[in-house]
């Protein structure tokens, strides 16, 4: 639940020169986004960009709500679909730092359901249904190798299963759902693909398992309340509801309709891999930790080596989904992660970690420079241009 903060906490401040970013340049940053906004592109945006442990620039454009016309603030709320995933990939390595439980073990040792799972294999026009060759471990969970897969990630027979089981169903409880995913056939043998999946959902179910909370309670006992994110939550209270963030009802570029979760009610399913509603400073507080290597003003989530596990490679030679997985990167404890300096269509240093939202959300944290930034829009459509065109944009601006 979202409580109301008496002081809601920030981070300290710098003019652009003195962290090295040229102020001219994240004003051709604010110019294009306020022009993207004037043109009718999207309703608004939050902003706001770190470095050297000082932000530099945070900025709104546009209005909160395209229907009541008020203006975006800096304190609004935004659904960040799978930008949930990184603060949920953090609570299960608290509880793994407590030798609870080790990345290499199988998912099946803290969910049976998973103990006798089956590929879908298809031949010859036919599928058939094979053993896995190895069960699933934590560690593939981590980095989406479980064999899992989305039910929107496709139309063959496994996203069927998946759209057939309502597994996307908020009615539903996290131990409902993560029975269901043991249940339905795999896409691929666990290990051998990388497959952007519900894999973080069985995450989110394993901190229940495994700390005897909910999801919610952990999270915000656990990583919210101490790190001062006193805006962050799976749903928005009613005093609240006034500063949650909207969408057009329809794309104005594709003229589709725009369709977000419902946040205004506590839901039964507290979705590890999307549920989770925040301000831009709630998750740039986040950020922060994880910049200074597990810890912010005084309070440890996770240790330096932790956070270095987290944000390596774990795919090697596994490769797939070229549509998410961008050359250049591979993907770590719930963060894709930059190998090589180039192949990658958008600047950036070997370390650099990433993720993004469905509803157009989007960060990425460069430990090489010291630098962290955080996009906030509600415009699912057109969530590919912003986040290229942000990080490009925020590169461009530093001068030195």
């Amino acid at each position: 639940m979202l409580t109301t903060p008496t002081i809601t906490p920030s981070l300290p401040t710098a003019r652009p020169e003195t962290v090295g970013l040229s102020a001219e340049r994240l004003g051709r940053l604010s110019e294009k986004l306020a022009e993207r906004v004037a043109a009718g592109h999207i309703p608004g945006a939050s902003a706001i960009i770190v470095r050297h442990d000082r932000v530099a620039y945070q900025e709104v454009f546009g209005v909160r709500d395209p229907v009541a016309g008020d203006a975006m603030q800096t304190d609004s709320l935004f659904r960040i679909y799978s930008m949930t995933k990184a603060i949920v990939s953090v609570a299960l390595m608290m509880l793994w730092e407590e030798g609870r439980f080790l990345l290499n073990e199988p998912v099946s040792k803290y969910v049976p359901a998973f103990a006798d799972q089956k590929v879908l294999v298809e031949r010859d026009g036919k599928t058939e249904l094979v053993p896995v060759h190895r069960p699933a471990t934590v560690q593939d969970l981590l980095r989406h190798t479980s064999g899992l897969t989305y039910e929107f990630r496709g139309a063959g027979p496994v996203q069927k299963a998946y759209m057939d089981a309502k597994i996307y169903r908020r009615s539903q409880t996290n131990a409902d759902q993560v029975e269901m995913l043991g249940k339905l056939p795999l896409l691929h043998q666990p290990g051998t693909a990388w497959e952007y999946s519900r894999s973080t959902d069985v995450v989110g179910r394993l901190v229940e398992i495994i700390s005897g909370q909910s999801l919610g309670e952990f999270l915000d006992s656990r990583i919210l309340k101490p790190l001062g994110m006193n805006e962050s939550g799976f749903f928005v209270p009613a005093e609240k509801h006034g500063r949650l963030a909207q969408a057009f009802a329809k794309d104005p570029e594709g003229n589709t309709d725009v369709s977000l979760l419902d946040v205004r009610e506590k839901p039964r399913f507290e979705s590890g891999g999307g549920g989770m509603v925040a301000s831009t400073m709630d998750y740039a507080r986040f950020l922060q930790m994880m910049l200074n290597n597990g810890e912010l003003e005084g309070t440890r989530l996770l240790s330096r080596k932790t956070v270095e596990l987290m944000t390596s490679d774990h795919l090697g030679a596994v490769t797939g989904a070229p549509d998410l997985l961008t050359p250049g990167y591979g993907f770590g404890l719930g963060f894709s992660v930059r190998k090589v300096a180039g192949e990658a269509p958008m600047p950036g240093s070997i370390g650099q970690y990433y993720w993004g939202g469905a509803a157009g959300t989007t960060f990425w944290v460069d430990p090489a420079e010291r630098l962290f930034a955080v996009l906030m829009i509600q415009a699912p459509a057109q969530r590919e241009f912003y986040r290229v065109m942000f990080r490009d944009m925020v590169y461009s601006a530093i001068a030195d």
